[in-house]
């Protein structure tokens, strides 16, 4: 696992696919938006659909702090857009099918679960300033908390 992306320093730049099939680019929000970029696991599974409905119900305060959200997992465009229509999501996931993207951030590592050891998505959310750096590094999240945790973060530290 590549080290986490380090807190001050530029963000890795990518150009993913969204659910639709769209290019998005982090350098589309540079000083427009803050930008919350979370990596989750696999779409439609008990917590990372927990966590995105969380971030689906605080939009309004997303958008209010002036936050862009992207939700990054491995999984590819049409899964992604079965995601976003069966929960109602109202933000854009992102397919990430090579882990590339997950790699340069830090996010792709070895995980253990029932004993077995694997590499996969380490459940992790960076917090990218109006400047495309790194403001934040939550390497651990509690998936029903972190739409507060990520908010509270945020009006603490850039409000």
């Amino acid at each position: 696992m590549s080290e986490w992306c380090e807190v001050g320093k530029k963000a890795p730049s990518f150009s993913l696919l969204n659910q639709d099939g769209e290019k998005v680019s982090l350098k589309d929000f540079k000083d427009k938006s803050i930008v919350v970029l979370y990596f989750y696991p696999k779409a439609m599974t008990p917590g990372c659909t927990t966590q995105a409905c969380g971030i689906r119900d605080a939009k309004r305060k997303f958008t209010t702090a002036g936050v862009q959200v992207l939700g990054v997992s491995p999984d590819a465009p049409e899964k992604l857009a079965k995601f976003r229509e069966k929960e109602k999501l109202n933000f854009d996931l992102l397919s990430d099918e090579d882990h590339a993207v997950a790699e340069a951030y830090g996010a792709w590592g070895l995980k253990k679960n029932y004993g077995k050891e694997y590499m996969g998505i380490l459940r992790s959310t960076f917090i990218i300033g109006l400047d495309g750096k790194i403001k934040h590094v939550m390497p651990k999240v509690n998936t029903k908390t972190h739409h507060d945790d990520v908010l509270e973060w945020i009006k603490l530290n850039l409000s």
